[in-house]
């Protein structure tokens, strides 16, 4: 890679997507975001999972970059399905979950309107001009989207919290944000009439209609830039509403599936499960923050879920699998693993799955 395009991508991708993995011993900042009391994953200054794999530092990260083996994706990857136009609300017992794109997607259930960590931008970057840029368009345009009642925001990077996006459903939707300790002090400098219902893990909030989210615990971490490095939380949530339990992970690391099991300890089944399945290589930098396919289907397995969602994946190349890498291998795990094609799907840009 020639040194200009390597700093380009270094600045604008690592930093802005993975972190940067930048530490300072000297340094002891305050956390930019979030002030609390300690506890079993936070220092008083960072979030930490406890027990696991901290995520790579700067020479890591160099050394990934300049080792080559990045496949190539097409400039565009269109979707079989069209953009999608969802009814305004699904009532009865019913649960429709659409495809946006990545992380994206539109819940409806129990007559309400959820859509996880939107990004509907062209670049999963701090700037539009260069970053991963994503290779199809949302699978709903914004302007189709139905009234949207909850953001489900599970942690900063780019890839999950786009600043334009949430400004935008702010104003045009008057959305409320459900986050992690410290992620609503990063939007509210866009955005400072924002309605915020924050959670730390284990936490559990009443909303409308009989639903309620639960803040589960995810093996992964968090930062915009070098210096704000794991100050605000990350987590999965449960929605649970009459219909049944969603579980929505954004990102995480398998983690020996600690997490999948006390899920199934603490919840039970559940009706439904939206799992990663991208971004996965390679495995010696990624493994502690990005599960691949084959631990997603352990831990669909592991959490008992009815029906898997697979996301994360087709949209923005933020690591060196090749773009359809993770729908091979996902095949290849779930008849190493015995589940069937119906129980874990894997829904493209636009396609909605009905349960």
């Amino acid at each position: 890679m020639k040194r200009r395009g390597f700093l380009k991508w270094l600045g604008l991708g690592a930093i802005g997507i993975l972190g940067g993995g930048a530490t300072f011993a000297a340094w002891k900042p305050s956390n930019f975001y979030y002030k609390g009391p300690k506890s079993k994953h936070f220092n008083g200054v960072n979030f930490f999972n406890s027990g696991g794999v901290e995520p790579g530092g700067f020479s890591d990260l160099l050394k990934w970059q300049m080792g080559g083996g990045k496949a190539k994706w097409p400039a565009e990857y269109p979707s079989p399905f069209d953009k999608s136009k969802p009814d305004e609300r699904v009532e009865r017992d019913v649960i429709k979950i659409t495809m946006i794109g990545h992380a994206s997607l539109l819940i409806q259930v129990a007559g309400l309107n959820f859509i996880t960590d939107p990004v509907f931008v062209e670049r999963a970057s701090p700037v539009q001009f260069a970053g991963p840029k994503r290779v199809n368009p949302p699978g709903i345009r914004f302007e189709d989207l139905p009234p949207i009642d909850y953001v489900l925001l599970s942690h900063n990077h780019y890839d999950h919290l786009d600043l334009e996006t949430l400004d935008r459903l702010v104003k045009e939707h008057n959305a409320e944000i459900i986050c992690p300790l410290g992620n609503d002090a990063i939007v509210a400098k866009k955005n400072d009439k924002a309605q915020f219902i924050t959670g730390d893990w284990g936490d559990v909030i009443e909303l409308k209609n009989d639903t309620r989210v639960h803040f589960e615990p995810a093996h992964h971490w968090s930062a915009r830039w070098i210096k704000d490095r794991r100050m605000a939380l990350w987590a999965a949530f449960v929605l649970e509403a009459p219909q049944g339990k969603i579980y929505h992970v954004g990102d995480t690391g398998f983690h020996d599936g600690i997490n999948y099991k006390a899920l199934f300890e603490k919840h039970g089944e559940m009706r439904v499960s939206i799992l990663p399945i991208g971004a996965y290589e390679p495995r010696w930098f990624m493994k502690g923050q990005h599960q691949n396919p084959d631990e997603a289907v352990q831990g669909h397995l592991l959490c008992k879920s009815q029906t898997t969602i697979a996301h994360h994946w087709g949209t923005f190349q933020l690591t060196n699998e090749a773009i359809e890498a993770p729908l091979e291998a996902l095949a290849e795990a779930k008849q190493k693993h015995g589940v069937i094609d119906e129980a874990f799907v894997v829904a493209r840009s636009g396609e909605t799955t009905i349960t």
